[in-house]
């Protein structure tokens, strides 16, 4: 009697020991490891998570106004030409990167690249694609604009179920597939309401859907070519961007652009370069500012601040376009946001079955850190 006595209040001890602890913790901020195995508070962890999302909004929002701002350049029709010079910066910035290495090892961690002619052959299928989804992407900003790009680029998600079924022969569970059908709906919704409000463009339309389908496509060759870089996803946007400057130049000579670009009146303006080496910056750092998000959060979480941010974006968008908007279109975009949003949910429930049980294309995708997305500002 009296051992069980003993052992009734040595759990109570326990107890109140632990609900002080929780209260300390609470209240205090208590400590906890981080992955470096150094103790930091609760409260610095959230500020930093807070922070590094905040710097994800700001880089990617930014940049898809400011290649707007670039691509609706009435004087200069070379959308090509732009988005050569931005892989053009991204190479050297890398370059940079490599170099800073070398001087700062312990404050900068960046691999040590040499150009390698067999490598850069492993990856040109996959920069093919890369160009194409760029390109797409960047024609789709400049004839859509940035209120109606979360909607017009919204079937990547839908592709991904479609060749992930054609390609790699996995089917796709019904939570998944109702998912896009709320997407698909948010879609035509969309363009019927720009239709109705006469500033739709079926040619926006049209390059929202082929660059919908690269960004899949992306995925599937990242993939592919991965092992040829270590996996090392720094390494293939190096050679990526590399292979792309190469064969953008006789796409920019096939389509004209030279001549636009001889009688551009701010050819030799500084403050046209500076937008342009700008919006070059921005693109190699979404993909760090990805990661960090990545990273500090998780994969999951970083896509509901995407999805978050695209919401951001539009309002935005049509705030400082001063434009009116009717209920319709709103209702077009949150179909395509909550469709996203609940398609990513059921993935990541997908995703902690065993691994014989995951879709490929899923798995390739969580390669894809957003330095293959960098031109893209998604």
């Amino acid at each position: 009697m009296q051992d069980s006595n003993i052992e009734q209040t040595s759990n109570n001890l326990r107890t109140q020991l632990k609900r002080s602890s929780i209260l300390r913790m609470a209240l205090a901020g208590s400590e906890t490891m981080d992955q470096d195995g150094h103790g930091e508070t609760y409260i610095f962890r959230a500020v930093r998570i807070a922070a590094v999302v905040a710097l994800y909004w700001f880089i990617s929002i930014t940049m898809v106004f400011l290649n707007n701002y670039l691509l609706d350049n009435k004087d200069l029709d070379a959308p090509l030409f732009v988005t050569f010079y931005q892989c053009l910066v991204t190479v050297g910035l890398c370059w940079l990167m490599q170099l800073l290495s070398r001087v700062c090892p312990g404050l900068i961690d960046f691999p040590s690249v040499k150009l390698d002619v067999k490598t850069s052959r492993e990856v040109l299928p996959l920069s093919i694609v890369f160009i194409a989804m760029i390109t797409f992407n960047n024609l789709c900003l400049k004839h859509v604009g940035v209120a109606f790009y979360t909607v017009g680029r919204s079937l990547s998600t839908v592709f991904n179920v479609l060749l992930s079924y054609a390609i790699l022969k996995q089917t796709t569970s019904l939570q998944a597939v109702m998912c896009c059908g709320v997407i698909l709906g948010g879609f035509w919704l969309g363009v019927d309401q720009e239709g109705v409000a006469g500033s739709l463009s079926w040619l926006g339309v049209f390059f929202g859907v082929v660059a919908s389908a690269c960004v899949s496509l992306n995925a599937i060759y990242t993939k592919k070519v991965m092992p040829a870089v270590d996996g090392n996803i720094w390494k293939l946007s190096y050679y990526n961007n590399i292979n792309a400057c190469v064969l953008f130049l006789p796409l920019i000579l096939v389509f004209g652009e030279l001549e636009h670009l001889a009688h551009f009146s701010l050819l030799t303006d500084l403050k046209f370069w500076g937008m342009m080496t700008l919006g070059g910056l921005f693109g190699f750092a979404i993909g760090y500012v990805t990661g960090l998000q990545i990273k500090y959060t998780s994969p999951l979480t970083h896509n509901v601040s995407g999805t978050a941010k695209a919401c951001a974006q539009t309002v935005i968008a049509v705030v400082y376009n001063s434009s009116s908007k009717s209920l319709l279109w709103w209702t077009s975009n949150l179909l395509v946001l909550c469709g996203s949003s609940a398609y990513t949910w059921v993935k990541s429930l997908e995703m902690k079955k065993p691994p014989s049980h995951r879709d490929p294309l899923d798995s390739a995708k969580e390669k894809l850190l957003p330095g293959e997305k960098g031109n893209l500002g998604v």
